[in-house]
């Protein structure tokens, strides 16, 4: 009796296995996001990923720095050699510049596509969540009704039956909505007030 027990409380229910099945398997979707990308991205992101990944190295700083340093003692007359780009150095102006452009149109290259997988994950999560929310309410409205069932009376508690009832994500967004336009108005006043008292001074 107590092995038919046993073996009772290992089998898994068909829907604790049905959970597990899902929950593994939104984890590895959430894993394989960036991987799904990264197997699609063309020879322009590559290349936008690795010049993102050397720009933020050290050696590329230490390199800038030495080539800078050099150039300006070069130039100046502190190395002894003829200028090839005297002071203001309008070359090493041009140079700079045409770099910074173009470092900044992969960065943002690498960083659009970065935030696009970012925001693909947190909408999994989101749903996952909600998700889970809605099965959390369900077993809780098993639980209450199996409850009453037994002959039991429910407490009166704001709070339970609040959480009984289904989670509105519109209502969520107006409350946040609400508070953070709260926090605006009362920064707003706390500026006001600071700036009066300064032109009172």
């Amino acid at each position: 009796m107590s092995e038919e027990l046993d073996d009772i409380g290992k089998a898994p229910n068909g829907d604790d296995a049905e959970r597990r099945r899902r929950a593994v398997g939104t984890h590895r979707a959430v894993q394989s996001i960036k991987a799904h990308h990264a197997a699609e991205r063309s020879g322009m992101e590559r290349f936008a990923e690795r010049l993102a990944r050397v720009v933020s190295s050290s050696a590329f700083f230490a390199i800038h720095v030495a080539w800078f340093g050099t150039w300006i003692l070069w130039n100046v007359g502190a190395l002894h050699l003829p200028a090839f780009d005297p002071f203001p150095f309008g070359l090493l102006t041009m140079v700079v510049s045409l770099e910074a452009i173009f470092l900044s149109i992969f960065v943002l290259m690498a960083q659009g596509r970065e935030s696009a997988i970012g925001e693909l994950r947190e909408e999994i999560t989101l749903q996952v969540l909600l998700r889970s929310e809605e099965e959390i309410t369900k077993t809780l409205q098993l639980v209450a009704g199996l409850y009453g069932r037994l002959g039991h009376k429910m407490a009166d508690d704001p709070e339970l039956r609040e959480m009984l009832q289904p989670l509105s994500t519109d209502d969520i967004e107006r409350q946040l909505v609400r508070q953070m336009r709260h926090t605006q108005e009362m920064r707003a006043v706390a500026w006001r007030r600071a700036r009066k008292r300064k032109k009172s001074k």
